[in-house]
């Protein structure tokens, strides 16, 4: 007998921040996977653009409108991506924007709005489809963090902050989780080449950047695809039951050096 049941054949997904970057490319690598996905964003115009193109390419995909900074958008998500696809098995939590601040120049609502999206958002998904999860005994939910936890970055002072808060949140889940069938994973990229922060002014991002050099955080000028990351959530999701990616931290590699 082994030790659990395999994976349903049909696994529904639900990828929060799918309108872009690693959101957009996890949804089409679980989507290529054999997954039907479900989109959320606040652009939902750009999830239908994605779910457009999954379905065009024989997968199986649902788009809706979802700011997981608002409890009552996240209910009516949670609820149209049910119907549209059934009983979802696993989460995807990676919406959220990164905005740039010394912190004792920030104001507290846009702390506040940092932490409402990448933690309070997060634990949102987390306490409207995890019971579900517990209950049928198996799921995932797969946490999209960032390297800025372990080697935080000046000017992101809300946002590694907020991430903090994510990695603490996920690994007190895989604690309280065990046992119940369902795994709380931490993907945690580093340098990706998203839109976050591509609506910084020239002046603030100069600013930012030599003080990422003067702290040693930028050792080359690669940055990781997001379909880098995506491939990295492909894999946790795709583990067979009975062993648990519980962290898995992607790093870009650095260019050949001349020979």
């Amino acid at each position: 007998m082994p030790r659990f049941d395999p994976h349903p054949e049909r696994r529904p997904v639900v990828v929060a921040g799918a309108s872009s970057g690693i959101g957009a490319a996890t949804a089409a690598a679980l989507a290529a996977a054999g997954h039907p996905v479900a989109l959320g964003a606040r652009r939902v115009d750009k999830c239908e653009e994605l779910a457009a193109t999954i379905r065009a390419g024989g997968g199986e995909a649902f788009a809706h409108a979802l700011d997981v900074g608002d409890a009552d958008s996240v209910k009516a998500f949670a609820a149209a991506a049910e119907d549209a696809l059934g009983p979802v098995e696993v989460v995807v939590s990676g919406a959220g924007d990164l905005s740039a601040g010394r912190l004792h120049e920030l104001g507290s609502a846009e702390f506040v709005a940092q932490v409402q999206v990448h933690l309070v958002g997060a634990h949102r998904l987390v306490s409207h489809f995890v019971p579900q999860m517990v209950a049928r005994r198996r799921g995932d939910i797969v946490f999209i963090s960032s390297d800025t936890v372990p080697a935080p970055r000046s000017w992101t002072g809300a946002y590694v902050a907020a991430k903090s808060g994510v990695e603490g949140m996920a690994r007190t889940m895989q604690m309280e989780l065990e046992g119940t069938g369902v795994r709380a994973s931490i993907v945690r990229p580093g340098p990706t080449a998203t839109g976050m922060g591509m609506t910084w002014d020239a002046e603030t991002t100069g600013a930012v950047l030599e003080d990422w050099v003067k702290w040693g955080h930028a050792r080359h000028p690669y940055f990781l695809r997001p379909s880098d990351v995506a491939a990295a959530v492909a894999a946790v999701v795709a583990t067979p039951r009975g062993a648990h990616l519980r962290l898995v931290e992607v790093q870009p590699e650095a260019p050949l050096e001349e020979s």
